[in-house]
């Protein structure tokens, strides 16, 4: 009874979601807490969903003040002397010019935002890739790869919210797959040199002349670039980084003080750190909302035994000799499944699911977040219908959606297996 009331609790938030039919805030709140009620659980839901908040509150917390960071960073112009640096580096050679657009993508990718990504990437580039005749799908696939491997850091939204559905800090899940995914952006370097080798034999000696690449001024933008603090915003950067990676402090800590140490040094004035943090409010109060209401999601169904029950079932039908591969079936599918389930859809009502019945089969959990998190609306994002940043992406290149799929999709799946084996190799993926 419960293993099929998790199970509609499940589909029903599915098609609510996929269907736009309710906001994944409001599917993540009100469809589980009307199943408990129907389960008897009605009691109980104020604990349920008060726990579920409680396990989720460090990584929602997190999620605010990495935005607010590295929302005044980029405000305060830090990526600007960098993106024109690379701009000037790459020249008229379409090789560096295809490996220049990646690492500006991976580099801009840094907020964990694809919509950013995509607005600053594609007009800096495009007036090249024109000029030279270079395939504007060319610039598609290669931005797409390179912000889809950067999504997976740990503040970005597929592993916040794998973190959040498995109840783990997100360190705990990243931290052991960070040599992988350096493979994987190596990887995306090189398919980059090999698209550029491919467009430079087929356009020939070509040479850049009388481009302007440069857009025009924003006066207001201008007013809060703050160049000559580039060095002490680069080296805070890599201070957290550092030290999120050690695990010395938590990730709320560290972007907490890193928020406020860049918001002062830029912005002393009061009046301009209201400005700066009303900026990117919504932003960060937007994925807030929907961690919490994961929170309370996720907190119902553990609470009411849903999840173990349908890991129960799930277990009785699955053959104990696949049971155990459920961390590889993960990885290979996570990014196909980027063109099913939208992030919300996957990583909190269908993650929870593999997750309890690969434990079931004597697996880490942690195996299938990891796995899943290769690909899942990371390398699979640019591509997927289901989210924004993909027609944003083809709207800036003008691209045909269909083009972009048979061009980018091929490469995405590679670049996932290829850190599926990495993770497998070194064993931060075991079954």
């Amino acid at each position: 009874m419960l293993a099929l009331l998790g199970l509609l609790t499940i589909v029903v938030l599915l098609v609510l979601i996929m269907t736009k039919k309710a906001s994944p805030v409001v599917a993540l709140i009100v469809v589980p807490a009307v199943a408990a009620v129907i389960g008897g659980f009605g009691g109980e839901l104020n604990t349920f969903i008060t726990d579920g908040i409680k396990a989720i509150a460090p990584t929602g917390t997190m999620f605010i003040f990495a935005i607010l960071f590295f929302g005044v960073l980029t405000d305060a112009g830090t990526f600007d002397p960098i993106i024109k640096k690379i701009l000037k580096v790459v020249g008229s050679d379409p090789v560096k010019i295809a490996i220049g657009t990646a690492v500006l993508a991976m580099l801009v990718h840094l907020d964990g935002s694809g919509a950013v990504t995509f607005l600053v990437t594609i007009p800096a580039m495009l007036p090249v890739y024109d000029a030279l005749g270079m395939q504007r799908s060319t610039l598609a696939t290669i931005v797409a790869l390179a912000a889809g491997t950067m999504n997976i850091v740990p503040w970005g939204g597929p592993t916040l919210r794998a973190a959040s559905s498995l109840n783990v800090p997100v360190t705990e899940l990243f931290n052991p797959m960070l040599v992988p995914v350096l493979v994987g952006l190596l990887f995306v370097i090189f398919i980059s040199y090999r698209l550029g080798v491919k467009e430079k034999k087929r356009i020939g000696n070509v040479q850049l002349k009388d481009i302007e690449t440069t857009t025009s001024v924003d006066e207001e933008k201008a007013k809060l670039a703050r160049p000559h603090m580039f060095w002490i915003n680069i080296l805070t950067i890599i201070i957290c980084v550092v030290v999120l990676i050690m695990g010395k402090l938590s990730p709320t800590v560290i972007f907490m003080f890193a928020f406020a140490f860049s918001l002062v040094i830029n912005y002393p004035n009061i009046k301009d750190q209201r400005d700066r943090v009303d900026a990117h409010a919504k932003a960060a109060l937007m994925m807030a909302s929907i961690l919490f209401a994961a929170g309370a999601f996720t907190g119902i169904l553990k609470g009411a035994g849903m999840l173990t029950a349908m890991a129960e079932a799930t277990v009785a039908i699955v053959p104990a000799s696949i049971g155990k591969f459920l961390p590889i079936i993960t990885g290979i599918f996570a990014m196909p499944a980027s063109l099913l389930f939208d992030p919300d859809s996957f990583y909190f009502g269908v993650l929870p699911v593999l997750s309890e019945a690969a434990s079931a089969f004597g697996v880490n959990s942690l195996n299938v977040g990891r796995a899943a998190i290769l690909g899942q609306m990371t390398t699979g994002f640019p591509i997927s219908p289901l989210t924004g940043a993909t027609f944003l992406l083809i709207g800036l290149t003008g691209v045909d959606l269909g083009d972009h799929q048979k061009k980018t999709i091929p490469y995405a799946f590679a670049t996932t297996i290829i850190m599926l084996i990495v993770a497998l190799i070194i064993g931060v993926i075991s079954i």
